[in-house]
């Protein structure tokens, strides 16, 4: 597979990446990191780009490992969703709970 050059422009940074991917799945993953961070950041209220890049990849890896339940135990999409708005929630009253930096 031909190496692709990546630009991710996220959270206040910048740089480039070259992968062993294809562009259009790259640009996908890209754009679904974008929407999870957009989502992060309009739900909790967070603008720390740090806390936001690791609530974001806790929420991913969240979604990763509910759709390896869904194949094993028959959980719907549905279900899935209803535990990401519930983290959501917990992340912000968290958020609010905590003292200021």
């Amino acid at each position: 597979m031909p190496k692709t050059d990546l630009r991710v422009d996220l959270l206040g940074t910048s740089f480039s990446l070259t992968v062993d991917e294809d562009a259009f799945y790259l640009k996908i993953l890209l754009d679904k990191y974008r929407r999870v961070i957009e989502n992060t950041q309009k739900t909790t209220g967070i603008d720390d780009p740090l806390k936001t890049a690791i609530i974001a990849g806790l929420l991913l890896g969240d979604e990763v490992e509910k759709l390896r339940a869904h194949e094993n135990t028959g959980l719907g999409v549905f279900e899935s969703m209803q535990a990401e708005e519930l983290t959501l929630d917990l992340i912000n009253r968290i958020d609010k709970a905590l003292p200021e930096e």
